[in-house]
């Protein structure tokens, strides 16, 4: 499995973020990941 570029401490910051009242659009151009890699993500963190 191909191993990701992010940790899972930046991951978790990032949609902390979200969480906080960042909107997606610019959150994700800054982050440099699309829409869908952000939706994967938190969907994985609701399954644990």
């Amino acid at each position: 499995m191909r191993r990701s570029r992010f940790s899972e401490e930046q991951i978790v910051g990032i949609l902390k973020e979200h969480d906080a009242g960042a909107e997606l659009a610019p959150l994700c151009r800054r982050h440099g990941i699309s829409a869908q890699t952000f939706y994967r993500w938190k969907q994985k963190g609701r399954r644990a």
